[in-house]
């Protein structure tokens, strides 16, 4: 009997005829489902239709035969579109590999950056552009905060990679970032750890997204309408040592580069257009089943598809590719130290600077290297 595939589960049908194929060619292709199709975007067809196809006779195959009973098998192409649930197993095992080679032998931080919910509509609408800001003002807020001489003291490397979904496939954009325990001196040449426990000041973290945000924003986009509430409330950023092991956190990121929101494995059923799924409640980290509509399960899959040319992750700091030669050649000696010497110092209090106020803040401080984004 077939196992629930998301193809299938996107068009309806019973748990033994699962399939991408029928799936999403009963709720998007011709017939009375034909209104579904007309209404999506023409940028998610290319998808939506590599995904009915995927390892099925539309895109041809090979006819493999065993070498000892002689029974021939039908071996038929993938489609390798990257929106695919079921194709980039070689791909994220070849990028979890690459990225293996670049870790340091320290530990590491995982810091999660999020957006008000006022903004994460707009973000969707205009995701060509936003997404690609709210990489770089990730990544930039944790190198400027960085370098300040009281948190890190040198220019750290930066792995981040987009995620926009929650289990219940809503809509979330949000970045993971895997940080090493420290970074290298402006002149590359010494290693400066940074403490067990704490890399950067959380409050500062987030208020200093907000502002690279809130810059690159009408920088980039000047004729976007946002409300003026978003730049004044609170913004949540989670920023904690990767207690889970680097290894773990990295097999996660490698899943949001090369998956997308649903995957087989978290299916249940197709029976009568619903689609029944697991989804892991954040709460209690606990298993429930979800029910959806199938159109309404294809609306919020599709809603995940990135547009042609974006990318879903970035190595910046230390690690980028511009950089990374320059902390690595023969003059760069924090490389070849042992491991020991990498290690993060014992955690002590900051001395910070007296802080700056912002008017909008109404009397929260400030971190010093937030000011210069404040227009």
């Amino acid at each position: 009997m077939a196992l629930p595939s998301v193809a299938h589960a996107l068009g309806g049908g019973s748990r033994a005829a699962v399939s991408a194929r029928p799936a999403q060619q009963g709720h998007a292709g011709d017939g009375k489902q034909r209104p579904l199709r007309s209404r999506c975007s023409p940028r998610l067809m290319p998808g939506m239709d590599a995904s009915i196809n995927c390892r099925t006779e539309a895109l041809g195959g090979q006819l493999l035969q065993c070498d000892h009973c002689g029974q021939e098998h039908d071996v038929y192409h993938s489609c390798r579109n990257r929106s695919c649930p079921k194709c980039h197993r070689l791909e994220t095992e070849a990028w979890l590999a690459e990225r293996r080679q670049e870790l340091l032998p320290v530990p590491y931080f995982h810091v999660v950056f999020t957006v008000p919910q006022e903004l994460r509509a707009l973000i969707r609408r205009h995701q060509q552009d936003l997404y690609h800001i709210l990489l770089r003002a990730a990544a930039h807020s944790l190198i400027k905060l960085a370098a300040d001489p009281h948190d890190v003291g040198g220019l750290i490397g930066v792995l981040c990679v987009l995620h926009t979904w929650t289990p219940t496939l809503a809509s979330h954009p949000h970045v993971h970032c895997l940080v090493p325990a420290g970074g290298v001196s402006a002149d590359r040449t010494e290693w400066r750890p940074a403490r067990q426990t704490y890399l950067v000041p959380v409050q500062a973290l987030s208020q200093l997204l907000r502002g690279l945000l809130r810059a690159l924003v009408r920088q980039e986009r000047p004729d976007l309408t946002i409300p003026a509430s978003v730049w004044t409330k609170g913004w949540v950023v989670y920023c904690k040592p990767a207690l889970q092991g680097t290894e773990q956190v990295l097999n996660d990121l490698g899943r949001y580069v090369h998956r997308i929101a649903l995957t087989n494995s978290r299916l249940l059923s197709i029976e009568d257009g619903q689609v029944r799924f697991r989804s892991q409640d954040a709460s209690d980290q606990r298993w429930k089943t979800m029910t959806l509509p199938a159109h309404a399960c294809i609306r919020r899959f599709l809603q995940h598809v990135l547009p042609q040319g974006s990318t879903k992750s970035a190595t910046m700091g230390c690690g980028a590719p511009s950089i990374a030669p320059s902390c690595t050649n023969s003059n760069s000696g924090w490389r070849d130290m042992p491991p020991s010497h990498l290690q993060p110092r014992p955690h002590g209090r900051s001395l910070r600077p007296t802080p700056g106020v912002h008017p909008c803040e109404r009397g929260n401080p400030v971190h010093p290297a937030v000011k210069a984004c404040w227009s």
